[in-house]
């Protein structure tokens, strides 16, 4: 264990282990690390921060993406990287993680507070958190279940549900808060150390040690400016819950930590150095997709999950319409929404449906078919794919829409993720995922990734696009073969600035009449989407 100070040039060391016998006595629970004591209490909680995202009344917006969290086959390489914040009450863990947060200036990055974790209080104890006798620092207090639960699957990319508790009322909230994407987990809480499940989990520990009086102080400007509480009512919580729980519980844990920091926030000594390993770990996880794609899956035949609309005299028609530079936009606008409406009308034959029979006016059956799925949602990749929306809504009554924006970075060439918004419980719908190009393949699986990682069952999906190319779809389908893949026509060859060829060029710029910059890519709009 590394301790940290303003003028100590310890360097971060190997990570302690919990001992195979390290359990609790007769009040802990099984899982948990020895106590030595007694515990505390607290009455209510203001809930930890957001990290400094760029948030607007209705939408987050990311000024920059998140890289490839998977590879070429579609699946998760590298975990997230877990960052364990220990210590005690007021010694300025949640300070500590705002001012990592602020110096590793990376996108995605989360901060999840054990305080949301708390179990809900049956009648008996919720009498006793009503007169300030429940612990709330007793590790029976959480719900380490859950807690576990849902950092593992944070870590694994997943989308989670957060509980928000609301200390007024000692219980949950009912809307649950909605967690995804985190390339760097910052997870803090008095406990955070003492539970052996939750230990696997964090790839680097550190514990905030902050003088008792310091911690004694700010509890009181707390709980008497932002509680209501009085100095004689603080001081008797301190004494009878808060210090018999840190000396038990909390400080016992600190020869877990890889790193000690001590005074907090205000260390940057070791908090520079905690940034430097984090960026040295970001770095080493960092992936290639886009490369790796397009040397791959090269004179294979196309999938059987393809799918192309039948090229009549009238699609192939509409197709030389909208490869034609000459074609005016009003005229490549009109041929695009006919041939959409037609690829959408094919899309749809493959959902899933059933034999129904009704009676006609005459009073005669028919036999028929009616979609026998739970709900359909359809999903724009902005900004071309948002074009396709009105489509679906001309022929898909009551469906919702979801909206993911993917763009390139331009100096590493990768997709990145800058925004997302899905419907709640798409997990249980049949997904039309929407994008009007697909070259390489690489913005299309980053955005089958979100949806899987949301839940949604792989073989639930249909990618519907106007024009791909051969690279794209076996891209697509061999990271997910359960993935419908449906377009009007496949071109065979992807140029070396992934144009396809002879291909349709940017098809965002021709529809909205905007200019594309010298090295656009056809899966990606570059930014100029409105969302």
């Amino acid at each position: 264990m590394a301790t940290l100070s303003a003028y100590s040039g310890a360097r971060i060391s190997g990570r302690w282990a919990l001992n195979a016998d390290g359990s609790g006595s007769e009040e802990a629970l099984d899982r948990l690390l020895a106590p030595v004591g007694t515990p505390r209490r607290k009455s209510s909680s203001l809930g930890k921060p957001d990290p400094p995202l760029l948030r607007t009344s209705k939408r987050t917006i990311y000024t920059a993406g998140r890289p490839p969290w998977y590879n070429e086959h579609g699946t998760q390489s590298k975990d997230a990287f877990v960052i364990g914040l220990c210590g005690g009450s007021a010694s300025g863990k949640t300070t500590v993680a705002n001012k990592i947060i602020e110096a590793l200036d990376v996108p995605w990055v989360v901060l999840l507070s054990m305080d949301s974790f708390y179990k809900v209080l049956s009648p008996e104890e919720e009498a006793l958190a009503a007169n300030n006798d429940y612990n709330f620092d007793h590790p029976s207090a959480f719900d380490f279940d859950l807690l576990v639960h849902t950092l593992r699957k944070l870590k694994q990319g997943k989308s989670v549900k957060i509980p928000v508790y609301d200390f007024t009322t000692h219980g949950r909230q009912k809307d649950w808060k909605t967690v995804y994407g985190a390339s760097v987990i910052i997870f803090e809480g008095i406990m955070a150390f003492a539970d052996k499940e939750l230990l696997q989990l964090l790839d680097m520990k550190i514990f905030v040690d902050t003088d008792s009086d310091i911690r004694l102080v700010r509890r009181l400007r707390r709980d008497i400016t932002e509680r209501g509480r009085d100095i004689e009512g603080v001081i008797k919580q301190y004494n009878k819950f808060v210090k018999p729980a840190f000396e038990q519980y909390i400080e016992p844990t600190m020869r877990l930590a890889d790193i000690v920091v001590p005074r907090g926030g205000g260390n940057m000594v070791a908090i520079d150095l905690i940034v430097q390993h984090v960026h040295s770990q970001l770095e080493e996880r960092e992936l290639s997709v886009r490369a790796a794609l397009a040397s791959a899956h090269q004179a294979q035949p196309l999938p059987e999950t393809l799918s192309i609309l039948e090229n009549t005299p009238q699609v192939r028609g509409m197709h030389t319409f909208l490869r034609d530079r000459e074609t005016s936009r009003d005229e490549f606008i009109f041929y695009s929404k006919r041939l959409m409406r037609l690829l959408i009308e094919h899309a749809l034959s493959f959902l899933p449906s059933q034999s129904r029979t009704v009676q006609t006016p005459q009073g005669q059956e028919y036999e028929g078919q009616s979609f026998c799925g739970r709900g359909i949602t359809g999903v724009s990749i902005l900004r071309a794919g948002e074009t396709m929306e009105p489509a679906l809504r001309a022929v898909c009554k009551d469906v919702r829409i979801g909206k993911i924006l993917i763009q390139t970075n331009q100096d590493s060439g990768e997709p990145e993720l800058h925004y997302l918004r899905l419907p709640k419980d798409i997990s249980e719908d049949h997904v039309i995922l929407m994008d009007c190009t697909v070259s390489t393949g690489a913005a299309a699986m980053m955005a089958i990734r979100v949806l899987l990682d949301h839940d949604v069952q792989e073989d639930k999906i249909l990618l519907v696009s106007l024009l791909m190319a051969e690279m794209g779809v076996h891209s697509v389908a061999y990271a997910f073969p359960q993935v419908k893949i449906i377009t009007t026509a496949v071109d065979k060859n992807v140029d070396d600035l992934f144009h396809i060829i002879p291909g349709i060029g940017n098809f965002g710029d021709r529809y909205f009449g905007t200019d594309a910059p010298p090295d656009w890519s056809d899966e990606e709009e570059l930014g100029r989407a409105s969302c």
